[in-house]
């Protein structure tokens, strides 16, 4: 990936700019304020059809084949392939500055949609051997429209834009399927930083909180995650004579049990958060057998390494000696899917920019207390560049509590969208500001 290219044009634009400060501020977020409202039809009609054909992790290919042609269209230099379905594009603004990226993710997930909406997925799916329904129960198609309505904004007003923009459309946010690697690692492992390396990157999330308020908090924002596999090995007989077989079910159940001492008994709640959640078991095929082994998978979150460590420990420990309790054994895997680092938001950027959102969102905006112990892959993104995370809340207008994330019945408010839009481009112009002051 080579975007860049010397533009002597953009660099004299950027002596005469010096010297006509006058003219610099506000003028990206003063011309969207007048071409917001016909930008906004189309934010709602992108999303709109993407929530009607969602795809699982490192199957996006609709959904990037519709970004690329809409990149496209606004003369957005575009690179596809990467991480297998990713879409780059790099917009050159019309004078100097600095490099700037900003993130949507791509994929659904296998979750059969509830909703009833008129645009409601019907599409299918085969997830871990099972035809699956495939939803946004996440919100990533929000993510999407947002993200390629401001690209629209921004192409059509380069004149007006200080450094350029590094559009990041990212495959696998959920997780690639086994076996395959995937999501802003690979993307990184690709190559996405090596022609030009961002000087900062800014990523949202949808929220079931109140429509259109924004939030985000400086250091740890998201945790830690990862998956672990723990197979539990016994001896297979007749349902009706179990002392002459070793029970897997009564192990692994024993083991999911003891898992949830590790928190409440293990580690120091005065100064630890973490969480260990047991999320698959299986076993068995019939009523009256009694298998020969039980397999579950569960998940590892936490705001420090430290004590992932000490969780992956006593995970092994338990699993190991629970299960010779019962005369079975197991064998415990960790990172099976990968995993993803804390997600941490460089403190000086969320401090200072807590304005930008503030202002983006008239004053519907707080600085969280505590961070969300769900885990995203912006994290990879974030240790290589300063990297700002943020969330939009999307609830209807009045709503205080509806489904959550990974809901069937997740709901996204088209009208809140808006300040999702309003949001970028406002850190887009005040960190470009920023930036040339400095510089």
């Amino acid at each position: 990936m080579n975007f860049k290219t010397i533009n002597p044009i953009k660099t004299l634009a950027c002596c005469l700019f010096l010297f006509s400060l006058p003219l610099y501020g506000n003028d990206l977020k003063t011309q969207l304020e007048s071409d917001l409202p016909n930008l906004m039809g189309k934010v709602v009609e992108w999303r709109h059809d993407i929530h009607q054909h969602p795809e699982l992790s490192n199957r996006e290919f609709r959904t990037a084949k519709k970004v690329a042609d809409h990149l496209r269209s606004l003369d957005i230099k575009v690179e596809t392939g990467i991480a297998y379905t990713g879409v780059v594009g790099y917009i050159e603004g019309g004078l100097e500055g600095p490099t700037i990226a900003l993130r949507a993710d791509m994929d659904a997930l296998p979750v059969e949609e509830k909703t009833g909406l008129p645009y409601a997925s019907k599409e299918r799916a085969s997830y871990l051997g099972n035809d699956v329904g495939v939803m946004h129960a996440c919100g990533h198609d929000a993510h999407i429209a947002t993200l390629l309505g401001v690209a629209s904004f921004l192409s059509q007003n380069t004149d007006k834009l200080n450094g350029d923009i590094l559009l990041i459309f990212q495959p696998a946010e959920e997780g690639a399927p086994e076996g395959e690697e995937g999501g802003a690692e690979l993307m990184l492992k690709e190559g996405l930083y090596e022609a030009e390396k961002p000087d900062a990157i800014f990523g949202m999330h949808v929220s079931n909180s109140k429509d259109g308020q924004l939030w985000t908090n400086p250091g740890p924002i998201m945790a830690s995650a990862e998956a672990f596999r723990i197979i539990v090995e016994g001896k297979q007989t007749h349902g009706s004579r179990p002392w002459n077989g070793v029970d897997p079910i009564v192990a692994a159940s024993d083991i999911a049990t003891t898992l949830q001492t590790i928190v409440s008994r293990r580690l120091n709640l005065l100064d630890s958060q973490a969480v260990v959640t047991v999320g698959i078991m299986k076993a068995g095929t019939r009523n009256n057998i009694i298998p020969s082994s039980a397999f579950m998978e569960g998940t590892i979150r936490t705001f420090q390494d430290s004590y992932a460590d000490q969780i992956r420990d006593e995970i092994k420990l338990i699993a190991e000696n629970v299960a010779a309790a019962h005369h079975a054994s197991a064998t415990v895997e960790f990172k099976v899917y990968g995993g993803y680092p804390v997600t941490f938001n460089d403190e000086e950027l969320a401090n200072k920019y807590s304005t930008s959102l503030s202002r983006a969102s008239d004053g519907n905006f707080y600085e969280a207390k505590v961070p969300r112990t769900g885990a995203e892959d912006f994290s990879f993104f974030a240790q290589q560049v300063p990297g700002l995370f943020f969330f939009l809340g999307v609830n209807s207008p009045g709503v205080e509590e509806s489904p959550t994330n990974h809901s069937p019945y997740f709901y996204v408010d088209d009208s809140a969208l808006t300040n999702g839009v309003k949001a970028f481009i406002n850190l887009v112009e005040d960190f470009s500001s920023d930036y040339n002051d400095e510089a």
